[in-house]
C-alpha cells in the first residue's frame, strides 16, 4: 500500500537561494509517514493514548535534486519492511511536471513506550497493521491535494 499525495512549493519552503529548504522536505515527510499510518488505521494520538509511540530512530535522505519555487512536488510513502523491532519507510519526492526526483529517504521507526523504554516486540495490532500493507502493495490512495 502506498500513500500519495502533493504539494505546491511556496515561497515559506524556500531558501534565500530561492529553492526548497532541507527542512521543507522533511516536513512533507513526516506528513507521508503520519498519513500513511492513518490510512493502515493507526492514529498515532490514540497510540500514544495507548502508550505506543513511534518515534524515527534513523533517516537516510538523498538529496538528488532541488525543487524550486510554484514546482508541484509529489510525495510518495510506504513500507519497505518491518519485523518485529522495528519498520522501515521508503519516500520519494518527486516533480509532477517532469517525474524527475528529489529526494529518496529511507526512515525506521521503532515503538516505545511514554515513558521512553523500547518495546522488545512491536505491539501485534501495529504488526498486523504493516503487515496489511505489504500484502496491498499495488494500492494507492487517491492522490491528496
Amino acid at each position: 500500500m502506498k500513500h500519495i499525495f502533493e504539494t505546491r512549493v511556496y515561497y515559506s519552503d524556500t531558501d534565500a537561494y530561492g529553492v526548497v529548504w532541507h527542512g521543507a522536505y522533511l516536513r512533507w515527510l513526516e506528513k507521508g509517514r503520519v498519513d500513511l499510518c492513518n490510512m493502515l488505521g493507526i492514529d498515532l494520538v490514540t497510540m500514544k493514548n495507548m502508550d505506543v509511540l513511534l518515534p524515527v530512530t534513523n533517516m537516510n535522505v538523498r538529496y538528488k535534486a532541488s525543487a524550486k519555487l510554484d514546482d508541484t512536488v509529489i510525495i510518495e510513502t510506504w513500507i519497505e519492511k518491518f519485523n518485529s523491532l522495528s519498520v522501515t519507510f521508503k519516500q520519494v519526492i518527486k516533480s509532477k511536471n517532469s517525474g524527475k526526483i528529489f529526494i529518496e529517504a529511507l526512515f525506521d521507526v521503532v515503538a516505545i513506550n511514554n515513558d521512553g523504554k523500547l518495546y522488545r516486540r512491536m505491539p501485534d495490532e501495529l504488526l498486523k497493521n504493516f503487515e496489511t500493507s505489504l500484502e496491498k502493495e499495488d494500492d494507492k490512495c487517491p492522490v491528496c491535494v
